[in-house]
């Protein structure tokens, strides 16, 4: 399909970047972007040989349930790969808070909040089979912040209800990357309905220091971050719906307040907590890694600390070290490697306390081993003031 360059202007046009997402999601050819240039000015490239990828080794991944992570390497020698993924788009309503029962019609990835952490290293290529069962009644796709062109294969994996697709892509930059459903005309409402996940591009060496020392974690886990919007009827209780579709309207008009009325992690509250928390061992060293696909956010590990932290995520830039608090931006994925030294309950949160306490967006990492005096030592319990 041959955009013109008149076409190409009325799409750019005084609306700008909206009437150009919309009309580019719809163009659905590989290479679509670069077919809005007039040939001439197209800069030229080098022919890509389908057949040298297709010789490669082909492993296909076995997915897991946030907060695990599949398993990996962490350093490879082996040459790049194609790894295989298969996700089906499950839409369902699920209860986001025991406590009261609020519940959410969702739309999800392998039927999990956030969806699974998918992890390549530098240079494989990604090759994911996307399902939407004609159980369901949305149409649906994915966009890869790690991916390049095609608006991250959003128009080339749109399937609708009993239909699936094909995508490949080169993992060409290592780091944590998004990845979340984006549909025309749809996208916000998609993604604080469940619909977003992360891709783990490892270096091929491994992780390193500012010094170039490799770094190496005995746990990983994936946590995300949900902004939702339920609905509330006229006596202030939260509304329930029988289909996604029904919820629409309501969930929009409260989507456009951008007052969330729950801040949650991997999809209800509590979830990281009692049964659901992560755990570790005095000793081990941890790999947390922290999505969030709409909106900032602060996580802070309470009683420990970011020993080592890429805020945006991107493993080609030093880490910083020795962080209290780090910062995630709205539509992107961040890591921090923490090796505990003290037993006991930590709390992992966003801290913007109320969005913690009040909304929802804390966890807890449960770890085992023996008290160390000399990091932390109760002088004296709480007792009468002395006079």
């Amino acid at each position: 399909m041959k955009v013109s360059r008149e076409a190409a202007a009325a799409l750019i046009g005084p609306d700008g970047r909206r009437r150009f997402l919309k009309g580019s999601l719809g163009l659905g050819a590989v290479g679509f972007l670069g077919e809005l240039l007039p040939a001439a000015e197209a800069k030229e490239r080098p022919p890509v040989s389908a057949d040298a990828v297709d010789t490669l080794e082909h492993v296909k991944a076995e997915l897991v349930t946030p907060p695990h992570v599949m398993a990996h390497e962490q350093a490879t020698k082996a040459k790049p790969r194609v790894i295989e993924f298969t996700m089906t788009i499950e839409e369902k309503k699920i209860v986001i808070d025991e406590e009261n029962g609020t519940t959410l019609q969702a739309m999800t990835f392998n039927g999990s909040m956030p969806g699974p952490t998918m992890v390549v290293h530098e240079g494989d290529y990604v090759q994911l089979t996307l399902i939407n069962p004609d159980t369901n009644a949305l149409e649906h796709n994915v966009d890869f912040h790690a991916a390049t062109g095609a608006l991250g294969g959003a128009p080339l994996t749109t399937v609708k209800p009993g239909e699936q697709a094909v995508l490949r892509f080169k993992a060409d930059r290592a780091g944590a990357f998004i990845y979340h459903c984006a549909p025309e005309g749809m996208v916000s409402w998609h993604v604080v309905s469940g619909m977003s996940g992360t891709l783990l591009v490892l270096p091929r060496d491994g992780l390193k220091d500012e010094n170039g020392k490799p770094l190496h974690y005995d746990k990983i886990y994936t946590i995300g971050e949900f902004d939702l919007y339920i609905p509330k009827d006229a006596e202030g209780n939260y509304k329930t719906y029988e289909t996604a579709l029904e919820s629409y309207g309501d969930t929009v008009e409260a989507m456009r307040s951008l007052i969330p009325s729950h801040i949650v992690f991997n999809g209800k509250v509590g979830a990281l907590s009692g049964e659901g928390a992560m755990t570790a061992k005095v000793g081990e060293t941890v790999l947390f890694i922290h999505s969030s696909a709409n909106r900032d956010t602060r996580p802070h590990l309470i009683g420990g600390h970011g020993d080592y932290v890429w805020e945006t995520g991107k493993f080609s830039n030093a880490p910083e070290t020795n962080l209290e608090t780090w910062f995630i931006r709205g539509g992107s994925a961040g890591a921090a490697l923490y090796t505990f030294k003290q037993p006991g309950i930590y709390a992992y949160v966003n801290h913007n306390l109320i969005e913690a306490f009040e909304l929802g967006a804390a966890g807890h990492v449960k770890v085992e081993g023996q008290w160390n005096d000399d990091l932390m030592k109760q002088i004296m319990p709480p007792s009468p003031i002395k006079k």
